[in-house]
């Protein structure tokens, strides 16, 4: 029964991790570098994929073990570091939050027609009702799945109905016409950059499932949320 529990946090924290990828401008992203560099763009995501995979694993793996916030580990590492690390990740997570809101308001602008500004308040509603609800860790758990689920469904139904080209896809994700070195820079960034990484590690310290005894687990933990993030991205490319 432990053992379930268990992997109901791990998803929880690997959808968490997902989820906070895929926002607009993961959406934007994905977009613009899919007009630009066509079915080659197949083969930056294959290549961001291993990226983001060994970047993931790595601060996973390095705040289970130590049982500490990433903040507190650099601080050990050089004092004032992570002072500075949190100062960078606030400055990015609040510029990548306004985005997020406001593209949630528009959302609920398509799918409700109230008002964008309106949508964009409800949406900020929901989202400190969860963060100063007293279980608050299980219900973003349950709340994060729930809307990676659908949005994962959404992007592959959209994706069966367009009918892509899926043949050209898999020869140019292994022989590209085109390379863009910034296009892999800025998908490994959205994916695994900033505050996004260490939303899925902390909501581990959170649950306390950390320590070497757990480090299988967070393995599959932080493959689960790198396979989700990229199993998007390919839906939308």
């Amino acid at each position: 029964m432990k053992k379930k529990y268990n992997w109901s946090i791990l998803l929880g924290a690997a959808f968490l991790m997902a989820s906070s990828a895929i926002g607009p401008g993961f959406l934007t992203q994905t977009a613009v570098f899919t007009e630009q560099l066509g079915a080659s763009f197949a083969f930056v995501i294959l290549l961001s994929i291993i990226l983001d995979a060994v970047a993931q694993l790595n601060i996973w793996r390095i705040i289970a073990v130590a049982d500490k916030p990433a903040q507190d580990i650099a601080n050990q590492v050089f004092p004032g570091l992570g002072y500075f690390i949190s100062f960078l990740v606030f400055l990015g997570g609040l510029a990548f939050n306004i985005g997020n809101i406001a593209g949630a308001g528009l959302g609920l602008n398509v799918l409700f027609g109230i008002s964008v500004s309106h949508g964009a308040i409800i949406s900020a509603i929901i989202a400190i009702g969860i963060f100063i609800y007293k279980e608050a860790g299980k219900a973003m758990d349950v709340f994060a799945k729930t809307m990676g689920l659908i949005k994962i469904l959404l992007a592959l139904f959209i994706a069966w109905v367009s009918e892509p080209p899926l043949a050209e896809a898999a020869i140019r994700a292994v022989n590209p016409t085109q390379f863009s070195f910034t296009a892999v820079l800025t998908i490994v960034g959205g994916t695994v950059g900033g505050y996004i990484t260490f939303s899925g590690a902390h909501r581990l310290l959170d649950a306390r499932q950390t320590g070497i005894e757990n480090l299988s687990a967070v393995n599959k933990g932080a493959l689960s949320a790198i396979g989700l993030a990229s199993l998007m991205r390919l839906l939308l490319f």
